[in-house]
Formats: structure tokens, sequence, C-alpha cells
């Protein structure tokens, strides 16, 4: 399955929209008035998927996803010098990305891929292209492009 991950253009919180490859919306997200970043997924039928919010006061960035109310599990920020790096205690997801930090992998337990993101250049807003290669992991591969999205936000 292709998503594309698009940010809304004038927004005072965050917001994006998520297509699939026939330009069908899958996923909307509004960003809510919180300390640090707290995202929420709806489906195309309006009705609330998961969560994502930061966690503030902490040394590397770090994420909570919720499926519904359900914690699911954390992204974090590793520290590293010149490839970002995340993991994730769910799914025992592991993330590398690109010196430029555009593009990522995020690798299953066994080391197979989950899925692949590319930023997308030259767009107004940010955009992604999500390639996830088991239709069950779009909703949790698109809360790790919400977190990584979040993280380079509050950097800037």
């Amino acid at each position: 399955m292709k998503m594309l991950f698009k940010q809304r253009f004038f927004s005072w919180l965050d917001s994006y929209d998520i297509f699939d490859e026939g330009g069908n919306t899958l996923y909307t997200v509004r960003g809510q008035l919180a300390w640090g970043h707290c995202l929420k997924i709806f489906d195309a039928y309006d009705c609330e998927r998961g969560t994502v919010r930061e966690r503030v006061f902490r040394w590397l960035p770090t994420f909570e996803l919720y499926e519904g109310e359900r914690l699911i599990g954390s992204l974090k920020k590793e520290f590293t010098f010149f490839r970002p790096r995340y993991d994730m205690d769910f799914n025992g997801w592991h993330i590398e990305g690109d010196f430029m930090e555009w593009d990522y992998r995020i690798l299953d337990a066994a080391g197979n891929i989950a899925a692949v993101v590319s930023k997308e250049l030259f767009k107004w807003t940010d955009t992604y292209s999500i390639e996830v290669y088991d239709d069950w992991n779009a909703l949790y591969a698109l809360m790790f492009v919400l977190a990584i999205d979040a993280e380079k936000c509050s950097r800037n």
C-alpha cells in the first residue's frame, strides 16, 4: 500500500491529509493544543483511530503512540551523530534514516522492511510518500511519520 502524507498549507495547529494512490482520503490528522505535540488520527469516516503524543522534558525526543485509547508503545530518537535512528517499543520495529533525514526504512524484529518513507522535495508543505508492505501496518507507519515530522518541527 502506498500513502501520500501532506501537511495542510494554512493551519494554526498541525493538520495533515493522507491519501492513497488514487487520491482518496485514508486519514486526516488534527493537532490539539497541548504541551508538546498531540496529533489525533481519524479515518475517512471521521472515527478516531489513534494519537501521537510528545512526552515533554525529555533528553531525547519521545512520543507515545495510542491506538484508540490504548497505549501501544513509544518512539524514541536515539543519540547519533550522522544518521537519525529511532527505536519503537512496538512490534520490535527499528527505524533508520539517511544523512539528510529525508528517507527512512522501518525494519521489523527480523530485520525485514515493514515500510519505506521518503520526503518529497520542492513542495510547499511537508509531504512524504509512505510505502507499507503489509496494509495492517499503515496506521503504525503513519504514526512514525507524524512523530518524526513533529520532532523536526520542534528543532526548527
